[in-house]
């Protein structure tokens, strides 16, 4: 089995920055892909930024780009997303997942909120 934990969500102005982490426990060794993903309120839960857990490889969905970044530590299994310049509509339930290579997202923390006012 596979734990994560997300921390580092806050309330935010717009503007602002925020980290979040995602400590990922337990055998490790069957991780392949870290994501994060978010969900807002009445909205489909999206992916943000996924890295492969080795590091690189990093994936960024569009709204986010060139604001979020996405980096994975195996020396403290930690995964971090840097958020930068958050705008209102990062507004979501921000959510880390584990996946093993070949496979689905199958490993989920239990979320960290992000609000970020205007």
């Amino acid at each position: 089995q596979v734990q994560l934990v997300e921390s580092g969500g806050g309330l935010v102005q717009a503007g602002g920055s925020l980290r979040l982490s995602c400590v990922v426990a337990g055998r490790t060794a069957s991780v392949h892909i870290v994501g994060w993903f978010r969900q807002a309120p009445e909205k489909a839960r999206q992916l943000v930024a996924a890295t492969r857990w080795s590091g690189g490889g990093p994936y960024y969905a569009d709204p986010v780009k060139g604001r979020f970044t996405i980096a994975s530590d195996n020396a403290t299994n930690t995964v971090y997303l840097q958020m930068n310049n958050l705008r209102p509509e990062d507004t979501a339930l921000y959510y880390c997942a584990a996946s093993p290579p070949r496979g689905e997202y199958e490993y989920w923390g239990q979320g960290t909120q992000v609000t970020v006012s205007a």
